[in-house]
């Protein structure tokens, strides 16, 4: 059976028929038999007008209304033509309009005086075929009736709209759009032969494992029966978490550049209005559509600004939102396995998401999409670094290495930033120094060799940062030197040292212990070189002290606390402590020690090392930037073997643990804008 909108011989769609275009011709009509007159019917006189009509002899009749004090001026058809007619009425008239139809009106004062004008012009002016006269009175009830008759028939047309489009959120003729198409829904459709997404999945690199569940969920929806004939059911949903900037947006792009089926693409806060209801409206009328494109494929981008769980907190509960994700959750299971209706949604927060919207049955699947690792961002750099020009020393494993915890998006941002570096250097072909250089600037900010630093303030920064180099350079298990500076950077950063980490998963009470000598070095070596500590420290000091509680309270690394954990992910007692008070007095106790004996072992480290300390300070007073070879010449190779990275299938025989400690602290950056240390992670923090 061909539908109505199609035509038979496989044309073009046709429109499909609406009601509303009936009522729109009507209000037209209406508007226009009112307001858009086709000719000009009646013309005012004015006094020195009409003692020219009536001496020229073209008045047929007039009419005199009594009761409205005026007179309506018959012409006689064959004189219309006169250039007086024509230039009153902006045109030529035709005899057949003129004629039965009165063309002037004139106000009188009172008949006595127009009588009397009226034989003093025929008298003055000898008029001889004088026009014929009659006197009526007029009822004045056309107008008021026609007023009304026209006000009524608007409010009802209106009326008849309004009503039909708000009950059509219901399957009512009107459609879910709601008045003036607010409840309609924004999503934006990518179908072949319509709007085009040039994203594949070979822009997509790093997410080898996402891209075969989302490859497989495009697979699902052209071959079903491959599937379905076992008796199994094809997912409804999958739902990708990861870490801003780690490509769920991109490998849903590439998913509708991908797939031949069409594609909804919207975001969750597209269903957010101040008009109640019309989120809900936006839900039925997006899956409206969709059962009309089926199969098909939704994206819902940061679904977090509507899933949102319901009923925690009464006193912030939004019922709009929560509206909006009812109809949501109604939808997702109300349609069966067959139509061919796949959700896919996109969110950084899935600890905040209703239960019922992360059941199976709506979302059948979790795809978790971290930070890359050393391989993943290798291959993120090839894709990003194919439209650039690149010299051929590139070593593009060594930026991988180089740049621990970066996401796609940070990768991208860095492979920008060196291009934009080289072409201002007016250079051929990106080089390594200028990925060094723009890595950074992503980590640390804008160089700035201009600030005014004093003589004083320049030695701290430099005994700092050679107190921080000496302590990883010495340590066992801190992470290798890469380079350390005291070039400003950003708003108020006056300096950091900079570590290349490597990719694990598992830490020791040793590494992090080392971690935090590493961390204190720059306070320490204050307080031995000058006798006297400043506020640059102050960020340092934050990380320790969140490493200290996390080893003592999260990971049982505490032998007076025992093997327990208070850590909840769920933050369900954020409220409450875990704890009791006299528990909470011994942590505070347990974390004080760990510090202090932290740093008395690095006291006693750059204590052995000073003479170091004190080449390595003088040097960066020189030359400002030290590399890693740079250090070797001065101090000598450091005295442990540097552990390479692990590769993927080693790290794949780990389990991966949740952790709160900063893996990678890849820069301490001294800020006396503000008398804090600002340190730039480059790994991130899974907290």
């Amino acid at each position: 059976m061909i539908p109505e909108n199609k035509p038979k011989n496989g044309g073009p769609k046709l429109p499909k028929f609406n009601i509303y275009w009936i009522y729109g011709l009507i209000a037209l009509s209406l508007l226009s038999a009112r307001f858009f007159q086709i000719a000009p019917d009646v013309a005012t006189l004015s006094h020195n007008e009409f003692v020219k009509l009536m001496a020229s002899g073209d008045v047929e009749k007039f009419v005199k209304i009594e009761n409205k004090k005026t007179v309506r001026f018959y012409i006689k058809p064959d004189s219309v033509q006169k250039a007086f007619y024509v230039q009153k009425f902006k045109q030529k008239l035709a005899k057949e309009k003129v004629k039965g139809n009165y063309l002037f009106e004139y106000k009188v004062d009172s008949w006595d005086s127009f009588n009397k004008e009226l034989e003093s012009i025929y008298t003055k002016y000898a008029v001889v075929d004088m026009p014929d006269s009659s006197a009526v009175e007029e009822n004045d009830w056309f107008g008021p009736i026609a007023n009304t008759v026209f006000s009524l028939v608007l409010i009802v047309v209106v009326w008849v709209l309004v009503m039909r489009k708000m009950g059509g959120g219901a399957g009512g003729s009107g459609g879910p759009g709601g008045i003036f198409n607010v409840g309609k829904s924004k999503a934006t459709l990518f179908e072949k032969g319509g709007t085009k997404v040039n994203i594949t999945f070979s822009d997509v690199a790093g997410l080898e494992e996402a891209k075969e569940e989302v490859m497989e969920i495009v697979d699902f929806l052209k071959h079903p029966k491959k599937y379905t004939s076992l008796g199994g059911k094809i997912p409804k949903g999958a739902l990708l978490i990861g870490p801003p900037g780690t490509g769920k947006t991109l490998l849903a792009k590439a998913m509708a550049g991908e797939a031949q089926v069409p594609f909804f693409s919207l975001s969750g806060s597209d269903f957010v209005e101040m008009f109640v209801g019309v989120g809900a409206s936006r839900v039925r009328d997006l899956f409206k559509q969709a059962r009309e494109k089926a199969p098909c494929i939704i994206f819902i981008d940061e679904i977090d600004a509507i899933g949102r769980a319901r009923g925690k907190n009464a006193m912030m509960s939004n019922d709009e939102r929560e509206n909006t994700l009812n109809q949501l959750l109604v939808e997702m299971d109300g349609f069966g396995g067959d139509t061919g209706i796949i959700i896919l949604a996109a969110t950084n927060r899935p600890d905040v998401l209703d239960s019922a919207l992360l059941r199976p049955g709506r979302f059948d699947r979790q795809i978790s999409i971290d930070r890359p690792d050393v391989k993943g961002r290798e291959e993120i750099f090839k894709v990003h670094l194919g439209p650039i020009k690149v010299s051929e020393s590139l070593d593009i494993h060594k930026l991988a290495e180089q740049t621990p915890g970066f996401a796609g998006a940070d990768i991208a941002n860095v492979c920008n930033e060196a291009a934009l570096i080289a072409a201002r250097k007016g250079k051929s072909g990106v080089e390594m120094k200028d990925f060094q250089d723009a890595i950074d600037r992503v980590i640390g900010g804008l160089e700035k060799k201009n600030k005014i630093i004093s003589k004083e303030e320049k030695e701290v920064i430099a005994y700092h940062e050679a107190g921080h180099a000496i302590c990883g350079w010495f340590l066992e298990h801190a992470y290798p030197l890469l380079k350390v500076t005291i070039v400003p950077r950003g708003t108020a950063a006056l300096g950091y040292a900079q570590y290349t980490p490597k990719e694990q998963y598992l830490y020791t009470i040793e590494q992090l212990t080392d971690q935090m000598c590493m961390t204190l070095g720059g306070r320490a070596a204050e307080q031995i070189f000058f006798g006297k500590i400043s506020t640059g420290a102050s960020n340092d000091l934050q990380q320790i002290t969140r490493m200290a509680y996390s080893m003592v309270t999260t990971y049982g690394m505490n032998d007076k606390i025992g093997n327990v954990s208070f850590y909840d992910p769920s933050q369900e007692n954020s409220f409450q402590k875990p704890f009791s008070e006299e528990t909470g007095k011994i942590i505070d106790e347990e974390v004080r020690k760990m510090i202090d004996a932290a740093y008395h072992r690095t006291l006693d480290l750059l204590q052995s090392k000073k003479a170091e300390v004190e080449k390595l300070a003088q040097a960066l007073l020189t030359r400002e930037v030290l590399h890693k070879s740079d250090v070797e010449e001065l101090i000598g190779n450091r005295p442990f073997e540097e552990k390479t990275t692990l590769e993927v299938s080693e790290a794949e025989s780990f389990a991966p643990t949740e952790t709160t400690v900063d893996s990678a602290n890849a820069a301490d950056i001294i800020d006396t804008a503000n008398a804090t240390i600002d340190a730039a992670d480059a790994a991130g923090n899974n907290e």
